[in-house]
């Protein structure tokens, strides 16, 4: 794949700020009052935003290697 390498460079940056701020975002939400029972089970409220970290980290990585990838193509 060809990509100019300033594109590259944007798809890198934008994977390393999906791999920097949603976990720092997790963190917040695992303390929030909302996040567990009063069993200390996880709500959906935990459960939702899991799942949108998780999508999203997994994002940042896909588009940090592709960005890496076409640097060195």
């Amino acid at each position: 794949m060809q990509l100019p390498v300033a594109l590259s460079w944007v798809l890198v940056v934008a994977g390393v700020w999906n791999l920097v701020v949603w976990p720092q975002f997790l963190r917040r939400i695992m303390k929030d009052p909302r996040a567990k029972d009063e069993q200390g089970r996880a709500t959906r409220f935990m459960t939702v935003h899991l799942l949108l970290v998780s999508i999203s980290v997994t994002l940042g990585v896909a588009v940090a290697v592709i960005g890496i990838r076409t640097l060195f193509s």
